[in-house]
């Protein structure tokens, strides 16, 4: 499937996305891509990002793929059943265990908790980093096995964000095209 055919829903997770972040970069690199803006960054609820993110995949023009980030990948996993009809694949990167207790000092996980287990109902691929601080490499397998994704092992990439050095993040972008070409 080419990128031009679908709409790109990038689905960033907790907190301000900074500029540099390779979400925003992909943003800007393709032209069916677009940011989905949550409210409330710092303190998620699960309610109201989920009826953000069915807006956005409601008002897409063509087939969908969605594209999640540590929170972000949690979310589409609460509403993948309630998207199953124009989402055709998505690609998670570095989910984040808001089962595991402080997390994140400032936010328990809330309503994301637990984290679903439920098979995704469209193609999927999942990249996890052995050294997450949000996600043990175990706990990632685990998820795209119970999700049914594919699985691939991104190395020492911390949480392929900013802070890990991954602005630009080149490798991700090849992944990507790869994914889509599947999805054809």
């Amino acid at each position: 499937m080419k990128i031009s055919e679908t709409d790109i829903l990038l689905v960033p997770g907790y907190g301000k996305t900074l500029p540099g972040h390779w979400i925003l970069r992909w943003q800007d690199k393709m032209d069916t891509a677009r940011v989905v803006k949550q409210k409330e960054l710092s303190r998620p609820s699960k309610k109201d990002w989920l009826d953000t993110l069915v807006s956005e995949v409601d008002a897409a023009r063509r087939p969908v793929v969605l594209v999640g980030h540590s929170l972000g990948c949690i979310l589409i996993a609460h509403g993948a059943h309630a998207l199953k009809d124009k989402v055709k694949g998505a690609y998670l990167v570095a989910p984040s265990d808001w089962d595991r207790e402080g997390l994140v000092e400032e936010f328990d996980g809330g309503d994301f908790k637990p984290i679903p287990k439920d098979p995704l109902p469209f193609t999927a691929h999942l990249v996890a980093s052995r050294n997450d601080p949000y996600c043990e490499y175990e706990r990632a397998e685990a998820f795209s096995k119970a999700w049914g994704t594919t699985f691939q092992d991104a190395g020492e990439a911390g949480h392929i964000n900013l802070e890990s050095g991954h602005g630009p993040w080149p490798e991700g972008m090849m992944s990507f095209a790869y994914f889509m070409k599947r999805l054809g």
